[in-house]
């Protein structure tokens, strides 16, 4: 079903919500499957490296796949898209229910697989619904709507820190993965019964060159999927690793690091909407980013350097990274997608995914690497030093041009 420009424009507002909810469910698996470490070590009976990698699949397998999905997404449209994508995903989660949890298969290297499977067929949420928010909302408004979609990301992670270690740790993996399939499920219909595409008018199809130059094929778009990488330190090391740190390190009860997991996740959240709407309000992206590198930076290495001082000081440290590693995700695929066009935004929220998730996949298997040569104080620097690298990449002042994007008020619904 495909609709054009002259529809209402109210109905863009419920387009986005369906996007929402589809990260949203990708997000609960997401990061609720790693806040489940400590449990799946044990019931798994799986090292620190083998959790390190288990940890880090889904990531994996969303990373080798985006591209993929942003190019099939821009050919095929979004709605096509984003039900494979779901119902590939619910699937991929209930054979893990029904063959691979402890009483079953717990070799970590089928589990591993079957996560990323998972992932690569979930990476197909992030270009697809990510497209829908570049075709039916004007530049003015794209910071705000992108980070809307992306806060439904911290959102889902908050309730899967709180629900998946919950149903894991009282009535086993099995319910965790079968509640996961289900929810992935029952959105594959919302999305099939209600999901609209828009057609993209030939006025913005072009991109900001007006040359119609891929992205995959342009240095400064790769720049800014780089620096997507780089803030993806924070991000990541605090989602798979806290819970080990704060457990291991400060004695915390697995109740207090979901909630300091789900304050980090909600407070996230609330910060992309921030800087979703400052940076429509003064087309300052990179400006953003800049800053959300220098703090993140800041935080972690400081994080690193009283490690093992007083827990209300870690907890702070530890929440002002991870505030940071989760603020940025709005504003940059904004600017991706912006920089590329709207014709290639698929192939460009494709390239920050692809490099945003191969980080979240060597980031869990890292970790275990840097703690075993060093320590918890190692980590967390090198976390803060790896946040910095986004600097050079973003260095330019300049916004990307936009002229040829949004030529006219009519270029895209209002």
């Amino acid at each position: 079903m495909t609709t054009t420009h002259s529809s209402s424009t109210r109905y863009r507002w419920f387009i986005l919500s369906i996007g929402v909810l589809a990260q949203i469910v990708f997000a609960i698996g997401f990061a609720g499957i790693p806040l489940s470490g400590v449990i799946m070590r044990s019931d798994y009976h799986l090292s620190m490296g083998e959790l390190g990698f288990v940890l880090g699949c889904m990531g994996l397998g969303v990373g080798i796949s985006e591209i993929v999905w942003g190019i099939l997404t821009d050919k095929l449209g979004d709605k096509v898209v984003l039900m494979i994508g779901l119902a590939s995903m619910g699937a991929t989660y209930a054979i893990i229910a029904y063959g691979f949890v402890p009483g079953g298969i717990t070799d970590y290297r089928a589990l591993g697989s079957l996560l990323i499977l998972a992932g690569a067929v979930g990476g197909s949420i992030n270009s697809s619904s990510g497209r829908a928010v570049m075709t039916w909302f004007q530049d003015h408004e794209r910071g705000f709507a992108m980070s809307i979609r992306q806060t439904a990301i911290p959102v889902g992670a908050a309730i899967g820190s709180i629900t998946i270690p919950f149903i894991a740790s009282s009535y086993g993996f099995g319910l965790a993965f079968s509640t996961l399939a289900a929810l992935s499920l029952i959105v594959t219909l919302v999305v099939w019964i209600w999901m609209v595409e828009l057609e993209i008018p030939e006025a913005s199809t072009q991109n900001v060159s007006g040359e119609g130059v891929s992205p995959l094929k342009r240095m400064s778009v790769w720049k800014i999927a780089l620096a997507g990488a780089a803030l993806t330190f924070p991000q990541m090391s605090i989602l798979t690793f806290a819970s080990v740190f704060l457990t291991d390190q400060h004695h915390m009860s697995l109740f207090v690091v979901s909630i300091i997991a789900f304050s980090i996740q909600l407070g996230g959240g609330v910060l992309r909407l921030v800087t979703g709407r400052i940076t429509d309000k003064y087309q300052n992206r990179r400006n953003m980013l800049r800053w959300i590198s220098v703090i993140a930076g800041i935080a972690g290495i400081l994080l690193g350097l009283l490690s093992g001082q007083n827990e209300f000081l870690v907890v702070g440290l530890l929440i002002i990274t991870g505030l940071a590693g989760n603020a940025w995700h709005g504003v940059g695929y904004t600017e991706i997608a912006v920089a590329a066009g709207v014709r290639y935004a698929g192939r460009a929220l494709g390239m920050m995914g692809a490099t945003v998730f191969a980080v979240s996949f060597v980031i869990p298997y890292m970790i275990p690497f840097i703690l075993k040569m060093s320590s918890w104080s190692g980590v967390w620097i090198f976390v803060g030093i790896a946040s910095l690298l986004a600097l050079p990449l973003i260095f330019e002042s300049a916004q990307p041009m936009k002229k040829n994007l949004v030529a006219k008020e009519g270029d895209s619904v209002g």
